[in-house]
């Protein structure tokens, strides 16, 4: 079941949980849109993120890194020690589910961060 959003002018294919079908078709203006429909606003730390998701999987295998993971590089990256509800204050409905959607990569079907 395919279903779609439209980010300027161009239609933009998301699979059933609102992932998109391809990550190419991803730009910052489409993390916007998808973030705005969870009712959310990015900020430059959900970019952060986001650009951390996305690297990993694009350049390092596909890699979807665990809720602990993200926690830790982002925590290296701000220069300070983070909590798991830091990431949940920037994406409420799970880091790694949410911030992967946002960042146009495919579902991640594991339960739990750990």
């Amino acid at each position: 079941h395919i279903m779609s959003i439209e980010v300027n002018g161009k239609t933009i294919e998301t699979d059933d949980n609102g992932n998109l079908v391809n990550h190419m078709d991803w730009s910052e203006d489409v993390a916007r849109a998808l973030a705005a429909s969870d009712g959310l606003e990015l900020t430059q730390q959900h970019l952060d993120v986001i650009a951390y998701l996305r690297d990993e999987y694009i350049n390092n295998g596909q890699n979807q890194p665990m809720e602990r993971v993200v926690l830790k590089e982002m925590s290296k990256r701000w220069g300070k020690k983070l909590s798991s509800k830091d990431l949940y204050t920037l994406f409420p409905l799970a880091p790694t589910k949410q911030g992967n959607r946002i960042a146009g990569l495919p579902y991640v079907a594991r339960k739990g961060g750990y």
